[in-house]
């Protein structure tokens, strides 16, 4: 019975055409990504490890230049108690960039991205609760930088300048 589940199970989400995500190809065979930051490692580990692009340390060899124009991280309050005291944050984290040529030409326009998590928050849980804002912040980093690889696979060349 359990085998005849997980068969009709297996069945029915191939019969939707799910599909794991594969590959992330990109519109360049050599990339530049600057900075030494957390976002900046592990994009230039994940472009590495999902795509057929290489990750350069000169700009001047990459056929592509990732520019991070901002990258914010904040925190707001979002309820207090009875006492004035805080019940809840939410926390920003935002990171702007855009990819370019190096010659003038835009791979993919200036672009501000920004993933939010709210955390409940307790004066007597403080080391727990700092410990839980910086996991928050590193699955945010994750997510932002799958966003940014599913821009970078919708990048495209830039035209050539009439002429």
């Amino acid at each position: 019975m359990r085998n005849a589940l997980a068969a009709f199970s297996l069945m029915l989400i191939t019969a939707c055409g799910f599909q794991l995500r594969g590959v992330a190809e990109l519109p360049f065979d050599s990339i530049h990504v600057p900075g030494s930051g957390a976002i900046a490692l592990e994009l230039r580990r994940s472009i590495r490890s999902g795509s057929r692009t290489a990750v350069v340390d000169d700009p001047q060899q990459a056929q592509a230049r990732l520019e991070f124009t901002q990258e914010v991280r904040q925190k707001e309050i979002l309820s207090l108690t009875a006492e004035g005291r805080v019940r809840e944050f939410r926390l920003l984290y935002r990171v702007g960039f855009r990819v370019h040529d190096g010659k003038g030409g835009e791979f993919l326009r200036p672009v501000s991205l920004q993933v939010a998590r709210d955390m409940t928050y307790s004066d007597a849980q403080l080391l727990a609760k700092e410990a839980e804002e910086q996991a928050l912040y590193r699955d945010m980093q994750q997510d932002m930088v799958q966003q940014i690889m599913r821009r970078l696979a919708t990048a495209r060349a830039p035209q050539a300048p009439p002429g």
